[in-house]
């Protein structure tokens, strides 16, 4: 049975769209959910008021005056993990791709229905709240990447990586059992503990990133390898 903290009611939202309608419309459920919601209606604002507050997620439009969603969410990435929800336009799928390869932890495509939105905000939260299933005080090592579990840090060859929370869950995941052929879809439950309303692709997005952050060449990969029509395996152990 979950207990309550893993949903902290406290939590603050910096919710960033330059629409008085969209404002409105988002800010009261998450507001009568208990949460403290900061709003910023451009760019430039957006960072000011992550800066002024403790901001525990961010939900960020793409096209925004100023600075728009993407190079904020790049600035942010930059300095900070924090779970960044960006809200998308039906058809723009390249922007979808370039928000998750910057760093942002998922997207909610307009329209939305608010029950839909509330479980990708929930669900961003708890993710960021939860340490991960079956995390030890250990370590996984293979061939020169080290992923410590308890302190969530990845290194290659000595070296440290920087990766985001959902990077270092997918690297994990697939690195706890080396071999075994993870789909598209168990990924998704793995990450978002469900696929409801997200494109399998957006494992490809993150699989992509991954290997340019721990492979020596993305396109030939030594960890990260592709089984062509299923999914995705890490490399086995010796």
């Amino acid at each position: 049975m979950p207990i309550l903290w893993f949903m902290p009611e406290s939590a603050t939202i910096l919710l960033v769209d330059d629409e008085e309608s969209i404002q409105k419309l988002l800010t009261y459920p998450l507001e009568h959910e208990g949460f403290h919601v900061v709003q910023a209606r451009d760019g430039e604002e957006a960072l000011q008021r992550f800066d002024e507050n403790a901001v525990d997620l961010v939900i960020l439009d793409i096209m925004l005056p100023k600075l728009d969603g993407l190079e904020v969410c790049r600035r942010l990435r930059a300095r900070s993990a924090v779970p960044i929800l960006m809200l998308t336009a039906r058809d723009d799928e390249l922007d979808k791709v370039v928000g998750l390869e910057l760093g942002a932890d998922d997207y909610i495509t307009k329209p939305f229905s608010i029950r839909e939105f509330r479980s990708r905000v929930r669900a961003a939260l708890r993710r960021a709240q939860l340490p991960p299933a079956g995390a030890r005080s250990d370590a996984i090592e293979v061939e020169g990447v080290r992923i410590d579990l308890a302190k969530r840090t990845v290194e290659v060859s000595g070296e440290p990586v920087q990766l985001t929370y959902l990077e270092f869950e997918l690297l994990r995941t697939l690195a706890a059992n080396p071999g075994r052929v993870y789909s598209r879809q168990a990924l998704l439950e793995a990450l978002w503990g469900g696929a409801d309303y997200r494109d399998p692709r957006t494992i490809d997005v993150h699989v992509r990133h991954l290997r340019e952050k721990i492979e020596s060449d993305p396109s030939e990969p030594h960890y990260l390898f592709t089984v062509r029509g299923v999914g995705y395996r890490f490399r086995e152990l010796a």
